[in-house]
């Protein structure tokens, strides 16, 4: 409550606003005015659509890692049977959701400085070590590389799942969702998932939150691929583990005529003829001599 006083000492009291506050609308105003310019419209800038869903949880003798396999471009489906799970070393693998190229990217890398660091040091590569090295590159960028990831492996502390987070930001969890679909995907962990599940539990556990967040979200779909990597040192990548939208049966309706099937031997050949090289040598003149580690 605010009171003020006239010229003629009468006492004037405004009550303080309540409910909305509008304190913003001129600066919205003015971000309105500068923003560019197309066709004559103004264009208001919205966050970046992508669409996955990713997963990843721990059980008593490993971890299990799930993802959907499409790729979106804007409002089209570029790719129904996209790799979303990345190998980072034998007991190391990770998931990532965001810009393709940038996930594909990135694990190439953090894959590669795991060899070297193996070749160094002679010992298995620790999840601990991939986490590090993945956040310090993606904080070095700001969020300006669209990368957010799900790390799972299983090293000689046990199994560990990760996540990352564009920015750079890593928490370590039991269980683990990323994506436009995450949030389908993580009421069904919520929901079911508990300490100490066997590995047939936590793989269709896994199954059932990536084909919640294919079956409620538009940016997810196609098939359900997985990874289980367990304590001794197995590993087991699936793809295609669920196939809820399987084209097969489809495309076998289509009956193609005679005349578009190219039987071999279509295009004759008119001539054939080698050439020697000048210098006289020749892929077989060449010895291949294995290098040293």
């Amino acid at each position: 409550m605010s009171e003020f006083h006239s010229a003629n000492g009468v006492a004037t009291v405004c009550m303080d606003p309540t409910g909305f506050s509008f304190d913003n609308v001129h600066r919205n105003a003015l971000i309105e005015r500068h923003l560019s310019k197309v066709k004559g419209q103004s264009v208001i800038p919205v966050a970046k659509k992508t669409g996955t869903t990713i997963v990843g949880m721990a059980y008593k003798d490993g971890i299990v890692l799930g993802a959907d396999t499409r790729a979106t471009a804007g409002t089209e489906v570029a790719e129904k049977n996209c790799e979303k799970i990345h190998y980072l070393a034998d007991n190391i693998y990770c998931c990532g959701a965001g810009t393709a190229a940038d996930t594909e990217k990135t694990t190439d890398l953090v894959s590669s400085q795991l060899e070297l660091l193996r070749m160094n040091t002679k010992s298995q590569s620790r999840i601990v070590t991939a986490n590090t090295i993945l956040r310090r590159m993606l904080f070095r960028y700001q969020g300006q590389i669209g990368a957010a990831l799900v790390l799972g492996g299983c090293d000689v502390n046990g199994p560990h799942i990760y996540q990352i987070y564009p920015n750079g930001c890593t928490a370590k969890l039991p269980f683990t969702t990323m994506g436009s679909g995450s949030l389908a995907a993580m009421s069904v962990f919520e929901t079911e998932y508990r300490d100490d599940m066997t590995e047939e539990e936590a793989v269709t556990l896994v199954k059932r939150a990536i084909l919640a967040g294919v079956f409620n979200d538009l940016g997810s779909g196609s098939n359900c691929d997985t990874c289980v990597i367990r304590m001794d040192g197995t590993t087991e990548l699936t793809r295609g583990a669920v196939t809820p939208n399987d084209v097969g049966p489809l495309r076998s309706m289509i009956n193609r005529g005679n005349r578009l099937i190219m039987p071999k031997g279509s295009t004759a050949v008119l001539s054939s003829k080698f050439v020697p090289s000048s210098t006289g040598v020749s892929l077989s003149d060449i010895v291949v001599t294995e290098m040293e580690a």
